[in-house]
């Protein structure tokens, strides 16, 4: 059975039964494997892209690097965000919760949602959790096709050097469309795959163009890109309905 075809035949059990689920948002572009990949490339292509491979629960210690707070002003990304207190913030791809606990204190009165796929990395955040008394981040183990977020449950959805990596992009961003609220934003963190001084290997930057081509299937709206990083984007992208 093809993806439309599924899909047509749930909204039909759906409006027999009267329930209210979460509508496709788009039509998948489809992914090509090539007989060939990369050196640090997986060999799957999604619109004229070859996937990364994922950094594992090893490199954590990478990801909390000193200078990171130079490269990528972690401090000033949350605060660009335009947080309510009460907003419900998912950290897809949270790792060791480098931005989860940032994004904790600008959402006293809501919770950020991080979300993983390795379950070492979530290990890490409950530890960092005990030890700084944080109560308002909660730990979800995603798959590598679904972020597993309620529909209609975020006000926002923070990527940060992740969806780079994403092995299903299409599956991924579905997820996150169905999980936002109307009105609710993604926000992508990426190497800028325009400037080839950056010294990040190639297949782990994306360029503006690209990113934007990949939201348009879901119809989300390119509200701004802010480029006041080193080195990396920070596109903002709008659910408008």
């Amino acid at each position: 059975m093809n993806r439309t075809n599924k899909y047509t035949l749930i909204s039909v059990f759906a409006l027999i039964a009267g329930l209210s689920i979460p509508v496709q948002a788009a039509e998948f572009p489809g992914y090509v494997v090539a007989p060939e990949r990369r050196t640090t490339g997986i060999g799957k292509f999604y619109m004229g892209r070859e996937i990364s491979f994922v950094m594992g629960h090893q490199g954590a210690d990478w990801l909390n690097r000193p200078e990171r707070i130079q490269e990528e002003m972690p401090d000033a990304v949350v605060a660009n965000m335009g947080l309510d207190a009460d907003h419900i913030v998912a950290d897809i791809g949270a790792g060791t919760g480098y931005f989860s606990f940032r994004i904790a204190k600008l959402v006293p009165q809501g919770k950020v949602l991080a979300v993983d796929i390795q379950p070492e990395m979530l290990a890490i955040i409950e530890q960092r959790k005990a030890d700084e008394n944080v109560s308002n981040i909660e730990g979800v183990l995603g798959d590598v096709d679904n972020p597993n977020l309620p529909p209609n449950s975020i006000d926002a959805a923070i990527m940060v050097d992740a969806y780079h990596e994403f092995s299903h992009p299409f599956e991924m961003i579905e997820g996150l469309y169905n999980a936002l609220r109307v009105g609710g934003r993604l926000f992508f963190l990426e190497y800028r795959g325009e400037d080839a001084s950056i010294p990040i290997r190639p297949l782990h930057k994306m360029t503006e163009e690209q990113v934007i081509k990949e939201m348009n299937v879901f119809g989300l709206e390119w509200t701004e890109t802010l480029d006041f990083l080193p080195w990396q984007h920070m596109m903002i992208f709008t659910k408008v309905e």
